[in-house]
């Protein structure tokens, strides 16, 4: 028999989240069992929603000195570059719509010289009852909204100690390069693009 967890509004989700001791953030186990936990009602993230038909939004939500918390929009079809988190943590739930997590193992990395090797390992769905945590040792991911699934899609995720930059990896081309990170629009307000 399933058990049917309450949705909470994303303030509330907020609320709680501040609650985290620094530790939290360190392991990935307590913050996934909380959006395990805590499903965030869609309707409450209309003021965070920002929709673009070019790229994903990074649409902020909250950001402390512990974690920064982000509603990603995927229209049909939008995918991520492959990346990282710079050694950070990182927890993804989606309150609505599916997408997927292509996982990489990082075989050889120069980011001097812009080369790499990288290869698939797994992907996982994931969904309103299936959040995520990215694994410490093997980060390295891309996040799919597949055409098949003909829905848009957002997720929430959850960065431990904020960063502002990320490597990127090409598979085919077996190259990879530093950028910088922008956010869509910052507490439900237009940001930099």
């Amino acid at each position: 028999m399933a058990t049917v967890t309450r949705q909470v509004s994303i303030q509330d989700f907020v609320a709680e989240l501040r609650k985290f001791p620094a530790a939290a953030f360190d392991g990935t186990e307590a913050i996934h069992k909380f959006l395990r936990e805590t499903p965030v009602e869609p309707e409450s993230l209309r003021s965070y929603l920002t929709w673009d038909r070019q790229h994903y939004t990074r649409n902020l939500i909250d950001k402390t000195t512990l974690y920064e918390l982000m509603a990603i929009c995927w229209e049909i079809g939008q995918v991520s570059s492959i990346h990282n988190h710079r050694d950070q943590n990182c927890w993804m739930a989606v309150p609505i719509g599916r997408l997927l997590v292509e996982n990489f193992h990082v075989v050889h990395q120069d980011i001097a010289a812009g080369r790499c090797e990288i290869t698939a390992t797994e992907t996982i769905e994931m969904n309103a009852s299936h959040p995520c945590a990215v694994d410490p040792l093997e980060p390295v991911h891309r996040v799919i909204n597949p055409r098949e699934f003909s829905q848009r899609a957002v997720s929430l995720h959850v960065y431990s100690r904020p960063f502002d930059t990320c490597v990127v990896y090409s598979a085919e081309q077996g190259t990879c390069g530093e950028i910088q990170l922008h956010y869509t629009t910052e507490y439900g307000r237009q940001g930099r693009s």
